[in-house]
């Protein structure tokens, strides 16, 4: 072990919860990238010791559900400019939160960003495939921090035929092709068969067993074969669920029924707040939280994981592979809304949207989001995001922080908020507080299990050398928006709010294996109906830098 490549950092209050470590006293060694022993001889001297005396040391954040790259953040660029935010918004030099970015920041902007916040890795949550090389471009633009994508599959034709044949095995070597020529990390499944029937001129699904035009499919029979294929492959991440219904009074109902037809099998459902809804058509009189029951079931099915996509008050954009929720949320703002479709395998629907404290129902997503956290039992389970930008921008992650560690200061916004709150949701009668040993699993040690990431969210010898130290406050949110130092990859890259390095940082994906002669129908397929040429497809490590692709 050299000395040149040997950093310590000493004597800092550690959470590292994958290791059971809430709150010790600890030091951690670095050497080539990773966390190490420390040296077994005591003569070798690392190359800088930090003295985190006082200091709180976490693994880099992991950030598993946002929207990064791609068509739907390209589109939201050009519908919304003032989102992007000033060219300038972050130099070259500096994280700080000091000219916030708009809600969808150009890449660079982005990484600097997440790095401000002490996050080293990020997943956008929806490409669609044939748009997957560009999505990996823009990637692979975006500094300081690890990333990859989840590749868009529930109204994708090929697999739809394949299950109403009743074919697994087509189902599963689809999948498997499709997410190693996509360089994808994981299946995400969108309103699945509701957005083909909306393109199809036929409104949306009303329930799990609805038919599907033309295929005569149900959405039940698409979840239930993904999830199904996406455990036979052994994947780190399972199937990924944006539930049928989002946004909609009363969908709570379509929740559940999706967890109950898991039947065992794992599986994520994506920003749970837009799924927790009670009440129906008459939103303003009947809309209320319908958590409880929710919770109550994934408390009891460990197998099961959510991600909150918490609404915070504010101007932002939506955009979602969803498009009827497109169209449903333009006739409800009577904003700016643009669709894009990308063959026949995806939908899309971007609209600018601002959350008010003194809307009733935005202040309702607001509680039911808190009331998600507050509900679970084991934070292991569910995991802090605003899917980016659609419930309001990563860097309000300091503040929701501060909502869930200070009761008094949640009680404070609830106030701000109409007082009919309180009657539709049980926010005003929660007082749990998170610890920062629970803040450390939700942000980082949690969802790096989820995506089956042995090597992220932990300080343990062997795992990636992505750490962050912050400066205790009384005030969690002062503490979290500016981390004294940020370590990533064994480089220090933040350190006062200035940038140090600037590491490009890997897209990580995975490459299932298949049977190639299975295959070849896919390819016959993919001719017939395609405008782009199968060979062009596949997305091959020399068209980027090397290095630029791990799998996972």
């Amino acid at each position: 072990m050299s000395r040149h490549d040997l950093l310590h950092i000493a004597g800092g209050t550690v959470y590292d919860p994958a290791n059971g470590i809430d709150g010790a006293l600890r030091d951690i060694w670095i050497a080539g990238g990773k966390i190490v022993n420390a040296p077994a001889d005591p003569s070798v001297k690392p190359a800088r010791t930090i003295d985190a005396a006082g200091m709180v040391v976490m693994p880099g954040g992991v950030d598993m559900h946002c929207h990064i790259a791609g068509p739907k953040v390209n589109a939201a660029r050009r519908i919304y400019p003032e989102a992007r935010g000033p060219d300038d918004a972050v130099r070259r030099t500096s994280c700080t939160r000091s000219g916030t970015a708009g809600p969808v920041p150009a890449t660079f902007v982005t990484g600097y960003k997440y790095a401000g916040l002490g996050y080293t890795t990020a997943f956008d949550a929806a490409v669609p495939p044939l748009l997957a090389r560009h999505a990996h471009m823009e990637l692979a633009d975006t500094p300081c921090i690890d990333k990859g994508c989840y590749i868009l599959v529930g109204n994708n034709h090929y697999l739809m035929q394949a299950v109403k044949d009743r074919q697994p095995d087509k189902v599963r070597t689809f999948l498997a092709w499709l997410l190693g020529a996509a360089r994808g990390y994981a299946p995400k499944l969108v309103n699945p068969g509701g957005v083909e029937t909306w393109k199809q001129g036929a409104g949306n699904v009303s329930g799990l067993d609805d038919r599907v035009p033309h295929f005569d499919i149900s959405p039940r029979q698409i979840i239930q074969a993904v999830a199904q294929a996406a455990n036979e492959l052994a994947l780190p991440h399972p199937v990924h669920i944006h539930c049928n219904h989002l946004g909609l009074p009363g969908n709570w109902t379509t929740t559940l029924e999706t967890m109950a037809s898991l039947d065992g099998h794992r599986a994520h459902l994506a920003h749970i707040q837009f799924h927790s809804y009670g009440g129906g058509a008459g939103e303003e009189t009947s809309f209320r939280s319908q958590v409880a029951p929710l919770a109550e079931y994934v408390n009891a099915h460990p197998d099961l994981t959510v991600d909150v996509g918490q609404v915070m008050f504010g101007k932002t954009i939506t955009m979602t592979g969803d498009s009827a929720v497109g169209q449903f949320l333009h006739q409800v703002t009577k904003g700016k809304w643009l669709n894009c479709d990308v063959e026949q395998e995806a939908g899309c629907g971007i609209v600018p949207i601002r959350y008010r404290n003194k809307s009733l129902v935005h202040a309702l997503q607001w509680a039911i989001g808190l009331e998600w956290h507050l509900l679970v039992d084991d934070p292991w389970q569910v995991v802090m995001s605003t899917d980016h930008p659609n419930g309001g921008s990563f860097l309000a992650y300091p503040e929701i922080i501060r909502l869930l560690m200070d009761r008094t200061y949640r009680a404070d916004v609830l106030g701000q908020c109409p007082v009919e709150v309180r009657n539709r949701s049980l926010l005003a009668d929660l007082d749990r507080e998170y610890t920062l040993g629970e803040i450390a699993i939700i942000t980082r040690a949690g969802p790096a299990r989820i995506l089956g990431l042995a090597n992220k969210g932990q300080l343990g010898p062997g795992a990636d050398a992505d750490v962050t130290i912050y400066t205790p406050n009384t005030n969690p949110q002062a503490m979290f928006e500016l981390p004294r130092l940020v370590i990533k990859a064994g480089e220090v890259l933040l350190e006062n709010g200035e940038i140090r390095n600037t590491p490009n940082g890997k897209t990580l994906h995975v490459a299932p294996e298949y049977d190639a002669d299975a295959a070849d129908g896919i390819r016959d397929w993919f001719d017939e109906n395609y405008t782009i040429q199968f060979a062009n497809y596949t997305i091959r490590d020399d068209e980027f830098a090397p290095g630029q692709f791990a799998i996972s």
